[in-house]
């Protein structure tokens, strides 16, 4: 279709324009290149850990779900992992060190093809993996196959900084330089669906039609005016366009946000972006859903009007169903709290900018149509687009997982 090809090509072009490469002065890019320049990795430093919050918290590796043992009905969890460029210490002779969950499998091998690049002819090295005679702290995630310690194979402590980097790199939801032996990486767990998906409310969640009727997420239909938030800051109502993710059925992991004064309480997935500010003076800016924090400040709607309302709490539950909606505005206001539409790329305006191609086909393509289910695929192209010309900092660490597991 005439129109389809040329959202592609207004695509693509959205991309390059934000590029750092072709937005500096100079030469630039070689047109048809596609080489870049390798990004320096800085090394973790002794008792860093990445991300900056703390290990059993939503923004990394989530809540201990409690422990597994070989006669334990989760024990089917774990899987062993006999890549044969990992070396595993097994000190216990039992093949413990082997087993872990299957996030924990993928994050490891990744992390032994990149030890193997960045030092040939070293090996990664496993001394601890699942745990089942009680040998570490209360709650570690070592009970449940989610965590392990790594060294290199030559125990060469001065790479253990750059190994606890390429575990980063590698996926792992938290890394930590825990001593001079060992490097600790832990993943979320298999239960989290948000380790799974990308930026989504809850099937049920409401919105606000023109008209003032308040429906859930899944029944709106495209054309429909909601409640949205424009670039000045003011409520207006703005046209549903799409769904950007669509799932019906499946259950899926939501971080809630809960305030008072007025009390308000939204759920969406750690990727999604969400208007937030340091104090109820402070200028609003997007961060990703897993970095919220109690003390800080929303956008809800009281009177018809917004105004900011402080974050009292911040939790984890399981819902059913996932949908991300468009609006021409690139705003939605969901159970009375404002967010972005967008998710997984840390900017908003940005995204809102690259979205614009999509906003002008739909214009053009009219309203006749019925969405599938799944990941818009306008969205998987934007982030090939965007691993191209972005850092990889610009993308939350579950993209990956979103668009490449």
């Amino acid at each position: 279709m005439k129109a389809a090809r040329l959202l592609l090509l207004l695509s693509g072009c959205a991309l390059l324009l934000l590029a750092p490469e072709v937005r500096g002065c100079g030469p630039g890019r070689v047109v048809g290149s596609r080489r870049r320049l390798p990004r320096k990795l800085i090394p973790l430093a002794y008792k860093q850990f990445s991300p900056n919050v703390p290990e059993k918290t939503l923004g990394a590796s989530g809540r201990y779900e409690g422990k597994i043992a070989r006669n334990s009905e989760r024990f089917k969890e774990l899987t062993p992992n006999y890549n044969p460029d990992i070396i595993f210490k097994d000190e216990e002779n039992t093949g413990a060190d082997r087993l872990m969950t299957q996030r924990c499998k993928d994050r490891l091998n990744s992390l032994a093809i990149s030890v193997m690049n960045q030092w040939p002819g070293v090996k990664l090295r496993v001394t601890e993996g699942w745990d089942e005679d009680g040998h570490h702290s209360e709650e570690s995630l070592h009970y449940e196959g989610r965590a392990v310690d790594i060294t290199t194979s030559d125990r060469d402590r001065n790479k253990y900084g750059m190994l606890a980097r390429l575990a980063v790199e590698a996926g792992f939801d938290w890394v930590y330089y825990e001593s001079k032996a060992h490097i600790h990486c832990s993943v979320k767990s298999e239960h989290s669906a948000a380790a799974k998906t990308g930026g989504c409310f809850p099937a049920r969640a409401l919105t606000t039609l023109e008209s003032g009727t308040k429906i859930p997420l899944w029944a709106l239909k495209p054309g429909q005016k909601v409640q949205a938030m424009d670039a000045q800051g003011h409520l207006v109502y703005s046209e549903f366009l799409a769904f950007l993710d669509k799932a019906v059925s499946p259950r899926t992991a939501f971080h809630v946000v809960e305030t008072q004064d007025p009390p308000r309480r939204l759920a969406l997935t750690a990727a999604h972006l969400l208007f937030v500010g340091e104090n109820a003076t402070a200028p609003m800016k997007t961060i990703f859903a897993s970095l919220v924090q109690p003390g800080q400040y929303v956008l809800v709607t009281e009177g018809g009007r917004l105004q900011p309302a402080r974050i009292t709490a911040v939790s984890l539950q399981v819902d059913v169903g996932a949908y991300a909606p468009l609006t021409s505005h690139g705003t939605l206001v969901v159970d009375e709290v404002v967010a972005s539409c967008f998710a997984l790329v840390r900017d908003h305006h940005l995204a809102q900018w690259a979205f614009g191609p999509l906003r002008l086909y739909h214009h053009w393509a009219g309203r006749d149509w019925t969405q599938p289910e799944g990941v818009h695929w306008y969205s998987v192209l934007l982030y090939r687009l965007g691993q191209m010309f972005l850092a990889s900092d610009s993308f939350h660490q579950l993209a990956t997982v979103q668009f490449e597991s």
